[in-house]
């Protein structure tokens, strides 16, 4: 999105639109490959059950809670994108998990 400060309001607010619209539309029809969530989820996973095994609590709870309302936050967008059902759900984990990318 460029700027053009000298471009009409009108002009400028139905080009951003239709640049928003083309990228959504090519973000919902990309293949979504989850690899690298599921990559996260499992270190998520071992660490939360470690958190369990040792006894941490309070720190199992702030974790878990940490993540689910990062895949809640990330599930709202996604609905408020326009995704719906599965599709997505996996928005949501791959958004919450794909950070395990760099391993």
């Amino acid at each position: 999105m460029t700027f053009d400060e000298n471009e009409p309001q009108c002009v400028r607010e139905e080009r951003f639109a239709a640049e928003r619209a083309a990228r959504r539309a090519k973000r919902k029809a990309a293949k979504l490959d989850s690899r690298e969530a599921h990559l996260g989820a499992a270190i998520v996973t071992v660490a939360l059950v470690l958190l369990g095994l040792f006894g941490q609590l309070v720190a199992l709870a702030i974790v878990s809670g940490v993540f689910l309302l990062w895949f809640t936050a990330a599930l709202a967008w996604a609905y408020a994108d326009g995704d719906h059902g599965r599709h997505a759900l996996q928005r949501a984990y791959n958004v919450t998990f794909g950070w395990a990318d760099g391993f």
